[in-house]
């Protein structure tokens, strides 16, 4: 009964694995939110679960299961809107790309890299540019404070501001800490 009941209602369902460096400060705000508004429940006190669920509840509301950069753009200004403090996010989204973005202050670092393949250019990105060379990933730039990276599974690179209003601020322990 409940199969035939749901039969008639699309659910979209993103697989996502996702990595998170950061803190945020408006965390006990954004758990109400997620539980009552989003109707998700949060299992733990981790700011990247709390994270994880945000973006997916706005990648949930795009149409079907084929996201598009636009969509993923639009989902990361959303998060953008809700969450403050600082962090850098990479997330694979299972089916559709890899999408990474930076808080609008730039306060945790996150790097893009590339190499060419027989196959085509491969991207990755990480918090220190030292994991770039050690995988043979050229440099290419820091993602600016506010912009996300999306590459799509044909391996497309997508860069778009994601915030009107940015800046670098970037903590100089995240220095110091890579340094040594």
């Amino acid at each position: 009964m409940v199969r035939q009941l749901l039969a008639h209602v699309p659910i979209h369902v993103f697989v996502i694995a996702f990595a998170h460096n950061g803190n945020l400060t408006n965390a006990h705000e954004l758990q109400d939110e997620v539980s009552k508004v989003a109707r998700r429940h949060i299992n733990t006190t981790s700011d990247s679960e709390l994270l994880l669920n945000i973006i997916a509840h706005e990648l949930q509301n795009c149409e079907g299961l084929h996201l598009t950069p636009e969509e993923v753009f639009n989902a990361v200004s959303k998060v953008h809107t809700k969450i403050r403090g600082a962090y850098a996010v990479v997330a694979a989204i299972i089916g559709n790309g890899m999408l990474a973005f930076r808080d609008p202050f730039g306060i945790r670092p996150l790097a893009l890299g590339k190499r060419k393949t027989e196959f085509g250019d491969e991207y990755m990105v990480a918090s220190e540019s030292v994991a770039l060379d050690a995988l043979g990933f050229e440099f290419i730039a820091d993602v600016a404070p506010g912009e996300a990276v999306y590459i799509d599974e044909s391996g497309e690179l997508f860069v778009q501001q994601c915030c009107d209003q940015t800046s670098l601020n970037p903590c100089i322990f995240e220095y110091v800490y890579f340094c040594i």
